[in-house]
């Protein structure tokens, strides 16, 4: 019988590295082919950003000049922006400048490289970011957790009405009534611009935050709660129950982890909205970010500048989905093994 017993122990040993071996292969390869998708979405995306001067309509050199440029002035301006090349030199030329110095080119019109211009106004546009998801994760799980344990009640009708009232607001008026309220009446904000030091910044950019983080609540709270819901009903949160444990271990330790996982994926598809709102606010409350050199570089055709633009922030969203994705795995019981 101890023999017996000494067997089994032996073959649940062997299922268990089994079973281990092929959760690590699975996540594995999960993590590879989610590389191997961004590798291909930024190589399209390289090719797509090369081509954007070259489907605008009309003349880009023409359009940079005016109409009453001189054709010397012309043919200057075609060799200095390399469009007199053939294409494929032009798009040699491209990966050039972009693998080797990390730029689209020199800006028309400050004269010096994109990389040089992006990386001055990145740290306001990066940190609005960051601020923004921050805010419109705390507040979109506080209100679906608090929405999914008062289910049916007062308080559940009232942050499902949320949602439909606020999908449909633009978000530069959401900005405009923010600054109304909170800056010109209440005086609790600045209304533009950014102050000094650390906290004068974080300060500055509450409100901007807030505003774009505001577009991408509704629809967060609105799929977590759904989710929440779904996994409360489940069996193993009977079962949790029945074995004593606390309502707020099972709600933090186990619901929200296997409801947040859609969520997370919800998340990440809205990134690129997010990012477009922030570059449109930085224009709301005059912020000297990203958003307003776009705005400025699309007024002033200056094309090497918008190309650079367009490309970091795709880069950028795909990075995002790719940590959002290999963090949704990470979660994921079912691919980690846990019981």
């Amino acid at each position: 019988m101890h023999m017996l017993n000494k067997r089994r122990i032996f073959r649940k040993g062997i299922l268990s590295n089994r079973a281990a071996g092929h959760t690590a292969a699975t996540v594995s390869i999960s993590i590879l082919s989610a590389l191997l998708k961004a590798m291909a979405t930024v190589a399209c995306i390289i090719v797509a950003v090369f081509f954007i001067i070259r489907i605008v309509p009309g003349d880009p050199v023409k359009m940079i000049l005016g109409e009453h440029a001189s054709p010397s002035e012309i043919i200057q301006m075609r060799h200095s922006l390399g469009l007199d090349l053939p294409l494929g030199q032009q798009f040699v030329r491209f990966l050039h400048h972009l693998f080797m110095y990390g730029d689209t080119g020199t800006s028309i019109i400050y004269n010096v490289s994109t990389r040089t211009l992006i990386a001055e106004r990145t740290p306001v546009t990066l940190l609005l970011i960051v601020m923004a998801i921050a805010i419109t994760i705390v507040v979109a799980v506080l209100l679906a957790m608090i929405a999914a344990t008062h289910k049916d009640g007062l308080v559940d009708h009232l942050i499902r009405i949320f949602p439909t009232i606020t999908l449909g607001m633009p978000v530069f008026w959401v900005g405009l009534l923010l600054i109304l309220v909170f800056g010109v009446w209440l005086h609790w904000f600045p209304v533009g611009g950014t102050s000094g030091g650390l906290f004068g910044t974080l300060y500055s950019l509450t409100l901007p935050a807030i505003t774009v983080a505001f577009s991408q609540i509704p629809s967060l709270v609105r799929s977590l709660r759904a989710q929440l819901l779904d996994v409360l009903g489940s069996d193993f949160v009977v079962t949790l129950k029945a074995a004593g444990i606390p309502n707020r271990v099972i709600l933090f330790r186990h619901v929200l982890r296997n409801a947040s996982i859609p969520t997370l994926m919800l998340l990440g598809v809205n990134v690129s909205y997010l990012i477009g709102g922030t570059l449109v606010i930085e224009q709301v409350f005059g912020l000297k970010g990203i958003g307003s050199l776009l705005f400025s570089a699309i007024s002033s055709r200056d094309f090497p500048v918008i190309q650079g633009i367009a490309l970091y922030c795709a880069v950028a969203v795909v990075l995002i989905n790719l940590f959002i994705e290999i963090l949704s795995g990470y979660l994921d019981p079912r691919l980690k093994g846990d019981d």
